[in-house]
């Protein structure tokens, strides 16, 4: 992604990593966490809807944009990323993931991270044991594509494994966009682990102490809906909100209301 002209700042990671991070507003801190080939500048929509009210940081995750990336990579150093930017907005914040970043915050909370409340939109977990094998095999050949120096191969797989038809994969390939997501498609591999084989963490979101909000789309597939509704069922201070006609690419000006809500209730 093009980091021009971004006002970046460097929050520091556990083993050292360099995190970048960009921050709007003033208020109660809120940090936004992205899915998947997602940076800070992906969520600046959403930020700068909710900058009204809160201090929004959005950050780079690790591997991607302007922040570092340390081998080997391990779920338990994005936590730590995650740590190093609540931190720096000011030692405690609310939360919000989107898709794998939902899981990734879920995880963090489970943690210990100092989160005060968090919101997680449509997390990739599937309540179907069928899905697991397939998963763990797409894992597998994303990590071996990008060892093979391939990531626009595995940006395809990626693609292909959300249910985007082959033509429409190839049109991607063709397109302006198609740069700057092969730029971060390295990552994928990461998203994969925090998602383990794609099974709802039962026992880890029964410890999660924290009021959490679990949104899904109207008119998402079934799957996710279905995820949503039990990773909700497991928090024991868990709510789940529908957004009616919205899909997996949720508008920003419709989730910034609900989200002011229940961060401000």
């Amino acid at each position: 992604m093009d980091n021009t002209n971004r006002a970046l700042n460097k929050a520091k990671s556990g083993d050292g990593t360099l995190i970048a991070y960009d921050q709007r507003g003033d208020g109660p801190p809120v940090v936004l966490v992205g899915g998947a080939l997602c940076t800070a500048a992906s969520d600046a929509p959403l930020a700068g809807l909710l900058a009204p009210a809160f201090s929004v940081f959005t950050y780079d995750r690790r591997g991607r944009g302007a922040s570092g990336d340390t081998a080997p990579y391990a779920v338990e150093r994005e936590i730590e990323d995650l740590a190093a930017v609540i931190a720096a907005a000011g030692g405690s914040a609310s939360v919000h993931g989107m898709s794998s970043g939902a899981a990734l915050v879920l995880k963090a909370a489970a943690a210990g991270l100092a989160i005060t409340q968090l919101s997680a939109y449509e997390p990739p977990f599937t309540t179907d044991p069928a899905a697991y094998e397939g998963r763990a095999a797409q894992s597998a050949r994303l990590r071996e594509l990008v060892e093979q120096g391939r990531p626009g191969d595995a940006l395809a797989l990626f693609l292909a494994g959300t249910g985007m038809p082959p033509e429409a994969v190839e049109g991607m390939r063709q397109a302006p966009m198609w740069a700057g997501l092969e730029a971060v498609a390295h990552t994928l591999p990461y998203d994969h682990e925090v998602l383990g084989d794609g099974r709802v963490p039962v026992e880890q979101l029964r410890t999660v102490a924290q009021r959490v909000m679990v949104v899904d789309g109207g008119a998402s597939p079934d799957w996710l809906r279905d995820a949503a509704g039990a990773v909700s069922e497991c928090l024991p201070h868990g709510r789940h909100h529908t957004l009616t006609g919205q899909t997996h690419e949720v508008a920003p000006h419709v989730l910034a209301p609900l989200l002011t809500e229940f961060f401000t209730a």
